[in-house]
């Protein structure tokens, strides 16, 4: 067998694969993060408002494991390839690699220690604060006239189990929960100094490693976490750093879950770029993606008894014989009575419009570009001397001139199948109370095709060719109107998307087999209290009567028309509620007997009620007893 036909076109993208984005995933800087929790008496009897608006009082220890919980769930849903462990030290109980005392990992069966957080995992870690004092149990693991240091195993365990994976595609994180500022408190002399010198080389030799270890202190208002005595070495801060640490460590659980938030959300490479100069002069940049619309997950196939993923494989079988053969080098398309036929290699090289570098064309004034180039997100590039020495010097020099000279560089990028125009615009760096507001870099505009713009005059144009446009005066209060309800300091990061907010609250429900769903606020709803503010509602009536007339409302009552389709939906709804009243379906219900009625008879129990009427038999079936309460 030579060749066969290819059911598909066999020049279709191979990034049009349905599961592409999975592999890319996976491809792509994965985190591992130990979640370090103090567990000594202090973190049980020290406790704080729980939020601003709630002043009960709430221990350490369970804003900790609340914080750490929300983190857990949102990663399911952002981040669902990163691996967590949670480690507890101070404990009486002990469950670590190296056996170490005071340092217990938690964990579920069929699990390792530093793995994906899975919905048993959550449902058990909820559960763990209940049974804390039994099965692990709290301590004091430093203790004068003893040598135990529960700190330093617990770093030593951190490290142990971020082992796993290379620096290099993943990024290691200790995140350590703890309101004892002075863990070596109450010992005194050279056995403090001794065990203070030998946890702040543990951590540093962690740190050397690639591995980052930041403090979430817990504090009471009346006694706050003094972050000079010893944390400061440990996490590596600056005396002029001190004074703006503290402030950004909330002390309450909401402040607490925004701050953990901030801290696990970092900005990750999308992809590494070769930026081609000029022949010869090549440098490394990373990409970055600053805002991407949200979609909910791909559907991922399990087995039924294992519940594990499963994996597509596709098999060749000869017709003749039924045993199974390789697949096929040999694609062919019809083309003129013809089958012409390509090896893979050929078809690879057909499809191969760019070979994924970024290559610099030339420079254009500012000028030039236009607002509705901008088709959609940009990709925001920053240098790298990781693989090329001196990309970051030959950038600086690049986005200097740029933006002294006030000009855009215009280049050519893509991937192997889809290359396009992009524009490169230097972003200058803006500083504001000694903090940075905005970082120096590029931001990669992707220029549309000529077919991508569309001209509004051809679309709202009359058939005469003639287009109507707004008189000075209707402009005016349109503008007027627009500026009484704008939003001061607009951010489309300030509102949800609610429907994917609600998908995900049904699948944790789900998976942790809640009773009830989280209720979800729609942020995206009008603002009825604002639109009803005098000035508001003036110059809307305003722009009203201008634009459309006194007699508006009146005019569209009188001319509107019901549509054939809404007449024939009416007329169905109306013969679906009478033939309805034909049947007891609550005693159909009750005996079982709504699987021997037709679809057309179980459909007008839904049209007449209003509900959907897709679906086969048993989903009709199913979607009437629940109307039912049956």
């Amino acid at each position: 067998m030579d060749y066969e036909p290819e059911s598909d076109d066999p020049f279709r993208d191979d990034d049009d694969e349905p599961d592409s984005h999975l592999s890319l995933e996976k491809e792509s800087t994965k985190e591992y993060v130990v979640y370090l929790v103090d567990s000594s008496p202090k973190m049980f009897n020290s406790t704080c408002p729980a939020s601003a608006d709630d002043q009960k009082e709430e221990s350490h220890f369970h804003i900790a494991l609340s914080c750490i919980s929300q983190s857990l769930k949102n990663q399911i849903i952002n981040r669902s390839y990163d691996e967590v462990a949670i480690c507890f030290f101070n404990t009486r109980e002990k469950r670590n690699l190296q056996d170490l005392n005071g340092v217990f990992v938690f964990n579920v069966p069929e699990r390792e220690f530093l793995d994906r957080p899975t919905a048993r995992y959550i449902k058990e870690f909820d559960r763990v604060e209940e049974s804390f004092a039994k099965d692990i149990g709290s301590q004091h693991g430093i203790v004068s006239g003893t040598k135990e240091n529960s700190l330093f195993n617990a770093i030593w365990a951190a490290q142990a189990l971020l082992r796993k994976g290379s620096a290099k595609t993943a990024d290691k994180r200790v995140l350590l929960f703890t309101n004892e500022d002075d863990p070596f408190g109450s010992i005194k002399g050279a056995i403090k100094s001794d065990m203070t010198r030998m946890t702040l080389q543990r951590a540093k030799d962690a740190q050397d490693l690639g591995i980052s270890i930041e403090l979430l202190p817990l504090s009471h208002p009346s006694e706050p976490f003094n972050v000079s005595q010893f944390y400061a070495d440990l996490i590596g801060l600056e005396e002029d750093e001190l004074a703006d640490f503290m402030p950004s460590a909330g002390n309450k659980l909401d402040d607490m879950k925004d701050q953990l938030r901030k801290r696990m959300f970092k900005k990750r490479i999308v992809k590494k770029l070769k930026f081609m100069i000029v022949d010869g002069i090549s440098i490394e940049l990373n990409s970055y993606a600053l805002i991407r619309p949200t979609a909910p997950g791909a559907i991922t196939w399990l087995d039924s008894v294992t519940n594990q993923p499963l994996k597509s494989e596709r098999t060749f079988i000869c017709n003749d014989t039924g045993a199974l053969v390789e697949e096929s080098t040999r694609r062919f398309y019809p083309y003129k009575g013809q089958n012409i036929t390509f090896t893979m290699k050929e078809l690879s090289e057909i499809k191969r419009s760019s070979t994924g570098h970024l290559h610099l064309l030339g420079f254009k004034p500012l000028s030039c570009l236009r607002d509705y180039y901008n088709l959609k997100p940009s990709t925001f590039l920053y240098p790298s001397d990781e693989a090329m020495d001196g990309s970051i010097c030959i950038f600086i020099a690049l986005h200097r001139s740029m933006i002294q000279l006030k000009r855009f560089a215009v280049a050519f990028c893509g991937s192997s199948s889809r290359a396009q125009l992009v524009a490169l615009i230097a972003q200058d760096e803006v500083i504001q109370s000694g903090g940075q507001i905005e970082p120096p870099g590029m931001h990669m505009i992707y220029l549309p095709y000529s077919d991508d713009i569309r001209l509004v005059e051809e679309r709202h144009s009359e058939k005469s060719g003639t287009v109507s446009k707004a008189s000075n005066d209707q402009i005016k209060k349109a503008a007027d109107v627009i500026k009484r309800i704008d939003l001061k300091d607009f951010s489309v990061c300030q509102f949800a998307n609610p429907g994917l907010q609600r998908h995900y609250a049904v699948l944790q429900a789900l998976a942790l087999d809640e009773d009830e769903i989280p209720e979800i606020k729609d942020e995206t709803l009008p603002d009825e209290e604002g639109l009803a503010r005098p000035g508001v509602v003036r110059a809307l009536e305003e722009f009203k009567t201008l634009v459309y007339g006194e007699n508006y409302e009146e005019e569209c009552e009188a001319n509107s028309k019901p549509s054939e389709a809404s007449k024939k939906r009416k007329a169905q709804a109306e013969v679906a509620t009478k033939e309805c009243e034909n049947y007891d379906w609550n005693e159909l219900a009750d005996t079982g007997k709504l699987k021997d009625l037709t679809v057309v008879e179980l459909k007008y129990y839904l049209i007449a009620h209003n509900l959907p009427v897709s679906g086969k038999k048993e989903a009709l079936i199913s979607r009437i007893l629940t109307h039912m309460k049956k």
